[in-house]
């Protein structure tokens, strides 16, 4: 585990996001950000969307679930952010159209909270694991 501040998020988001792009998957890549309250997940992928040219704010999709954002960084073309916190259970996310999405190649899906649909998350999807360390350092793991 690697500790890390706010300082560290550009260069932490650029590698999570190199990783995304050289990942030889067939479906859409999946970025699963685990860790409790606090962490940075929705941080770090406020930092992701500001390096991929996402001109909206983002705010983490708690109430709306999912958002989606048209990007043209060559691989990906969509970016769908998805905050799985008020899901009972996996079917609520295939509700929202998850096999369509995730059969889309030029999807990037970033997932707060996968542990909530793990029945359904990739096996090839790239885990993060956010932890807190105290009020500026956070633990990072992928």
């Amino acid at each position: 585990m690697k500790e890390i501040t706010i300082k560290d998020l550009d260069t932490v988001a650029s590698g999570i996001l190199k990783k995304a792009q050289k990942a030889k998957i067939k479906k859409a890549t999946v970025l699963a950000f685990e860790g409790d309250l606090g962490t940075g997940k929705t941080t770090i992928t406020q930092t992701i969307c500001k390096i991929l040219g996402v001109k909206e704010k983002i705010i983490s999709p708690t109430f709306v679930i999912m958002k989606k954002y048209i990007i043209d960084n060559g691989k990906f073309k969509n970016l769908i952010h998805i905050d799985a916190y008020r899901l009972e259970e996996s079917k609520e996310l295939l509700s929202l159209g998850w096999e369509e999405i995730i059969s889309e190649k030029e999807n990037l899906i970033i997932i707060e909270w996968p542990e909530k649909t793990k029945e359904i998350i990739p096996t090839d999807a790239i885990k993060i694991n956010l932890t807190h360390i105290n009020e500026y350092t956070r633990g990072i793991s992928f």
